[in-house]
């Protein structure tokens, strides 16, 4: 559970090209399990496949502007999950993601510090 792997920019294009707006465009995208986090150059887009098939598809789109903070917490000893929280202008609870050990969580908010800093 918890593996992340960079997708190929023409795949994300082919099966979401029509979530972009039109001077929008896809830059990184990572698949966890079934859930997606793409980013654009606007904004991060999640992808939440939900049910046993997957058809069932939540989408949430937070502009870089919105993010006010993120934070992570590395897999420990005993606890085998890492955690990636993401802070939402106007929500107080955090966008909560989880990951096994074997994903690099220091790529992702790498990759997530550099869009929300532009």
């Amino acid at each position: 559970m918890g593996n992340a792997s960079e997708l190929k920019m023409e795949d994300v294009h082919k099966e979401f090209k029509h979530l972009l707006g039109s001077t929008e465009r896809f830059e990184k995208a990572y698949k966890l399990i079934r859930d997606l986090f793409i980013f654009t150059d606007k904004r991060l887009i999640l992808v939440d496949k939900q049910g046993i098939t997957g058809k069932k598809v939540e989408i949430h789109s937070y502009p870089y502007k919105s993010i006010t903070h993120f934070s992570i917490e590395t897999a420990g000893t005993f606890d085998m999950d890492a955690e990636l929280k993401i802070w939402i202008s106007g929500t107080a609870a955090p966008v909560e993601k989880k990951f096994n050990k074997s994903l690099n969580i220091y790529e992702l908010q790498s990759v997530l510090a550099d869009y929300v800093m532009k």
